[in-house]
């Protein structure tokens, strides 16, 4: 017998391996080319043609940390260099390192899959991949949490958008981009701008060919005085991100905090126009609904003319809209709050009505707004809840409190202004909004940060783990009137 007569065997069955290798592998890709989605008209779709509605949850609270869904006062940066100090870089790192893992683990994506959800937008800071004090070079560990949350929700048939919700300089006036002044620096220097070029250019590279990645929200708010820099800078991103990834769908928000798209002079190929629809009756200065809020009657007639009127350029140019941002927050109290639902479900209904993809905004919090909140019980909410109660109290939050314990100190100030300077009107909230601005959310929550970093002093690593897994989904209860609403299912 011919030595090859004993190979033969084992030839054929290598050929075959490595022929069903082959054909799983060509499956799987052609399995994950499906997931693609684009522009088409003015919908999105995926690879078969098919038109998606991308609905779900904007995840505040994690990669970019906002101060009423987390409980701290001020901004993100001034709390974590406050917990520093307290804490030491060991302990810092090993608090966040398992914050990071626990806030959103596979239960949390298998419970927006059962809402039958298909998006989460990550909200993301510019800080967690980049040093201020060594700029451009990017931590390419900050990758890392970011890879497991959309592969969790990959899992789980949900799409991710990136989120850019905090830029070197601070594209808003805002706590919310991470600002802890009232001036957004981002469209006075070019420096910043730079730096968030090269950083959506590293982004763009590491998840060019991730299909379940449904796109880039390239700036989230953004707030320009002179309404002139937008439109030019949204081009120059454009085009660094499109040399690298020509593939990922652009979101792109409107001027004045998503609302302003009158100096958008094009319309591009693959990208999506996004605004933010928060409606006034359902701040936390809301009034009745219907009804009259801050002297302005709101019912569902308005709440819709003011949707249509802030997707003009959309409807016009025939292009796909996703409302990036919206829903109201809740009070306490049932009969207030079942006006907030209403607002929601008038919302939803126009939604539907015009056939838009929407996020509300939010996932989970302490309380206020989100569709699962934090266990009263957890080792974090026995640490924080009176602190919460006094910045309650103060007015320190701007999108979860008032100043109605502190009305004797804001009454004569807003007088002063009003008899001095009856014309000043700054932007972008006018007189009103720039004294709640520099004495409450800046003035007042920036000299709260001690007192919150000092309740983690003299903590055990045990300790800080332990308030670090509050954030898992295990400690959190769900707002079940609006999961029924979310999902048709209200009774």
């Amino acid at each position: 017998m011919k030595r090859t007569d004993y190979l033969l065997p084992f030839i054929l069955q290598l050929v075959f391996l490595v022929g069903v290798y082959t054909d799983e592998n060509q499956a799987e890709k052609k399995s994950a080319n499906e997931h693609w989605l684009r522009v088409s008209g003015d919908q999105i779709v995926n690879a078969n043609g098919d038109t998606v509605y991308l609905r779900g949850f904007g995840l505040g609270g994690m990669l970019h940390m906002e101060n009423f869904i987390d409980g701290y006062p001020a901004n993100e940066e001034s709390m974590r260099e406050g917990l520093r100090k307290v804490l030491g870089e060991r302990k810092y790192n090993l608090y966040f390192d398992t914050f990071y893992k626990s806030y959103f683990t596979e239960p949390d994506a298998k419970y927006i899959h059962s809402l039958g959800l298909n998006l989460v937008r990550i909200p993301i800071n510019y800080r967690l991949f980049e040093d201020d004090m060594n700029p451009g070079v990017i931590k390419e560990e900050a990758f890392e949490y970011l890879d497991k949350l959309i592969e969790l929700c990959a899992k789980y048939r949900i799409y991710t958008i990136i989120d850019m919700h905090a830029l070197p300089g601070s594209q808003n006036q805002h706590w919310h981009s991470d600002n802890p002044t009232h001036v957004a620096a981002f469209w006075i220097y070019k420096e910043f701008q730079d730096r968030a070029v090269h950083l959506w250019e590293a982004i763009a590279e590491h998840y060019k060919d991730q299909p379940w990645v449904a796109g880039y929200d390239l700036i989230n708010e953004p707030a320009d005085p002179s309404g002139e820099k937008l439109f030019p800078y949204y081009k120059r991103l454009r085009e660094a991100i499109r040399k690298i990834d020509p593939k990922h769908i652009l979101f792109l928000e409107g001027d004045r905090y998503a609302t302003d798209f009158s100096k958008f002079t094009e319309v591009w190929d693959n990208v999506v126009y996004t605004n933010h629809d928060y409606a006034a009756p359902g701040f936390i200065f809301g009034g009745d609904y219907p009804g009259y809020t801050r002297g302005k009657y709101s019912d569902k007639d308005t709440l819709e003319k003011d949707f249509l009127n802030k997707s003009e350029f959309m409807f016009l140019h025939h292009v796909p809209l996703w409302v990036g941002e919206f829903g109201p927050v809740y009070t306490g109290n049932p009969e207030k709050d079942e006006m907030r639902y209403q607002v929601l479900k008038d919302q939803l209904a126009y939604y539907n009505k015009y056939k838009v993809s929407w996020c509300i905004w939010l996932y989970k919090d302490l309380g206020l707004q989100a569709i699962i909140h934090q266990k009263n019980n957890t080792p974090y909410m026995k640490l924080v809840s009176s602190f919460l109660a006094k910045k309650d109290s103060l007015g320190a939050d701007s999108w979860g409190s008032i100043d109605k314990n502190i009305s004797r100190v804001m009454k004569p100030l807003e007088d002063l202004f009003n008899r001095e300077f009856p014309d000043y009107d700054p932007f972008p909230k006018g007189q009103q909004g720039e004294i709640d601005l520099l004495v409450r959310h800046i003035l007042i929550a920036q000299a709260l940060v001690p007192e919150y970093c000092n309740l983690f002093k003299g903590k055990s690593d045990e300790e800080l783990v332990s308030l670090a897994q509050s954030f898992r989904f295990e400690n959190y209860v769900k707002r079940n009137k609006l999961e029924e609403i979310l999902t048709g299912r209200e009774k």
